[in-house]
């Protein structure tokens, strides 16, 4: 049974492996760069070892979801994937011009992938398959609650400052917004944890205590999945390099620096909250989606102006007016939706739309 717990681990070696390659012969990889043949097969092969072990992460997360029970298992899903979001966002800012974009567009690619793009598949593959779900409105009013501020003021209130030059904030409003999304992210956990647990469970669904010898078990995935985070931190600065590259050869837009991270980040969980979509799970569905873009506004926005102020880079958060509406009807048709306790595959339709909509006009303004 050991033996085969060990060779479900085998991304481990194929990440630390890489992670190896790429740091004892950076020289020879960076040189290589130039090359666009090569940018691409290092662009993929990376994408794909980081995606390996993301899907990794998801699994021990997963594992552990079922050891300790709900909330607190999505919980554990969704930090994971915000420290992965962090770390790759933090890599190639450091990497990246002194006035950086990518911290906005990625926040806004998160926003648009996960309201638009999983939310409406989603509802639009459990309302085919059951017609209708039923979740707790409570839960999903809850973390709307604490996204539309936080949405509005770190991607919208800073083209209409005027103490920072340009669609930024000031010191002191960038302080201010590090103290109040952690804040308001630590209110949430004690509602989401302690006080109100029963708002993120799903109707008739019960709390329920895990076994002492199932809790034996949560250190070792405990350990495994910290282990399968590392090779992603220490591969995100590698992959910042073609995917630069590739930007400036093709001249794409920088929007799409962005979205690739988000996609990268976003796959192992938005598949996880498929599959509870597709087994009548909306409960689990909900907390996984809106939780992901909860904690990365709330938990990436601070952490990169940390970034931006100790290094004493430029952040530009104020969205182009095209994404700001683009985000505001999300946030519309999101109160909507989750406006009823009750799921379909119109809804599911609506937000897919908007979806195709924002990957039009990431190439075509």
């Amino acid at each position: 049974m050991m033996t085969a717990a060990v060779r479900r681990e085998w991304p481990l070696l194929l990440s630390y492996g890489t992670a190896a390659i790429f740091y004892l012969r950076h020289e020879q990889m960076l040189a290589r760069m130039e090359s666009p043949m090569w940018a691409t097969i290092a662009f993929v092969w990376l994408f794909a070892v980081i995606l390996v072990s993301a899907f990794a992460v998801v699994r021990h997360s997963e594992i552990l979801a079922s050891l300790v029970g709900e909330p607190f298992g999505t919980l554990i899903l969704t930090l994971a994937i915000t420290a992965i979001e962090v770390m790759m966002i933090a890599a190639v800012m450091l990497t990246g011009p002194p006035v950086s974009f990518l911290a906005r567009d990625t926040m806004f690619a998160v926003m648009m992938i996960v309201f638009n793009g999983m939310a409406g598949l989603a509802l639009l593959l459990g309302g085919l398959r059951y017609h209708e779900q039923s979740y707790n409105l409570q839960g999903a009013n809850s973390f709307l609650a604490v996204i539309l501020p936080l949405a509005v003021i770190c991607l919208v209130l800073p083209n209409f400052t005027v103490s920072g030059e340009g669609p930024t904030l000031s010191t002191l409003h960038e302080v201010f917004v590090i103290v109040m999304s952690l804040a308001l992210y630590g209110v949430f956990l004690a509602i989401q944890t302690l006080t109100h647990r029963k708002y993120f469970l799903g109707p008739g669904e019960r709390e329920e205590a895990p076994h002492a010898a199932e809790i034996g078990a949560t250190p070792w995935h405990g350990t495994l999945l910290v282990a399968h985070i590392v090779p992603i931190v220490l591969l995100s600065k590698q992959i910042a390099l073609p995917i630069e590259f590739g930007v400036n050869l093709f001249n794409s837009p920088e929007t799409v620096v962005g979205f690739l991270v988000a996609v990268l980040v976003l796959s192992p969980e938005s598949l996880a909250a498929l599959r509870a979509a597709l087994a009548n799970q909306m409960q689990r569905s909900i907390n996984l989606l809106l939780g992901s873009v909860l904690a990365s506004i709330s938990l990436t926005i601070p952490a990169v102006l940390v970034i931006g102020l100790l290094t004493e880079r430029t952040v530009i958060l104020g969205l182009a007016p095209v994404d700001m509406i683009m985000l505001v009807l999300t946030l519309a048709l999101s109160m909507l939706t989750f406006a009823s306790g009750r799921a379909n595959a119109l809804l599911g339709a609506v937000h897919l739309l908007l979806f195709f909509a924002y990957l039009l006009l990431i190439f075509e303004r």
